[in-house]
């Protein structure tokens, strides 16, 4: 069976994907958004969009950009109200580095169990995946200085990933999507957070929306079939 090529550094891929332009083409007659896509009906995620033209069996590889990270507006302030352990600009930094890294570790094992190769370069059969987390929401971040504190939450955080499409070789943007998913735990009831609850959770979600993408890849393109052994 062929073996799959790990995203082990997304850098220069991005390096050379800032220096393409963004254009789409779509059908005059369908109801296009503001950069040219029209709506998919019928999705599992908030909402979805997609260029009408755009050929999807061309792509046999995919690239997965690390995702870029912003809290929602005022979090660091108002975990500074309400607990006695404050969130430094340092703890903001170093979650956003752990959530971006952990992402990028779903969704690559996701993609590769589903038999598609991961590439970190550009190439006419490259699909290239951007993502971006935003408004995230983390009820209980476990700074280093916690010490012995205990926080106890039902509802360990939640996000919104905005995500992108893009083909590599021309830059054009083939596909948008956006959601937002909340971690709950316990069944509703109050139980103790920290970071390796936070973690678990973080992953799980994760998980659900690499699935998402997998399966709108399964339905548009075809997977190029495994070498036989001889």
């Amino acid at each position: 069976m062929k073996k799959t090529r790990k995203l082990t550094h997304a850098r220069p891929l991005l390096a050379v994907l800032l220096l393409l332009p963004l254009g789409v083409s779509a059908d005059e007659h369908e109801e296009k958004t503001w950069d040219g896509l029209v709506a998919i009906e019928d999705t599992d995620v908030a909402a979805a969009f997609i260029d009408p033209n755009a050929d999807f069996s061309v792509f046999q590889r995919v690239g997965v950009l690390p995702p870029s990270v912003a809290f929602r507006s005022n979090w660091k302030r108002d975990q500074n109200r309400s607990r006695s352990r404050r969130v430094s600009a340092n703890d903001v930094e170093r979650i956003k580095a752990d959530v971006s890294e952990l992402f990028l570790e779903v969704f690559t094992e996701q993609l590769e169990a589903a038999g598609y190769e991961i590439a970190n370069y550009i190439g006419e059969d490259v699909l290239i995946v951007r993502p971006a987390i935003i408004e995230l929401d983390i009820m209980a971040p476990d700074t280093p200085r916690t010490g012995r504190s205990r926080v106890y939450t039902a509802s360990t955080g939640a996000a919104t990933l905005f995500i992108e499409l893009i083909d590599s070789m021309s830059g054009d943007l083939i596909g948008r999507a956006v959601d937002r998913r909340a971690a709950r735990r316990g069944g509703g009831f109050a139980t103790r957070a920290n970071r390796v609850t936070n973690r678990a959770d973080a992953r799980r979600e994760f998980r659900v929306w690499a699935d998402q993408l997998i399966a709108f890849l399964d339905q548009h393109y075809v997977k190029p079939e495994p070498a036989s052994e001889e």
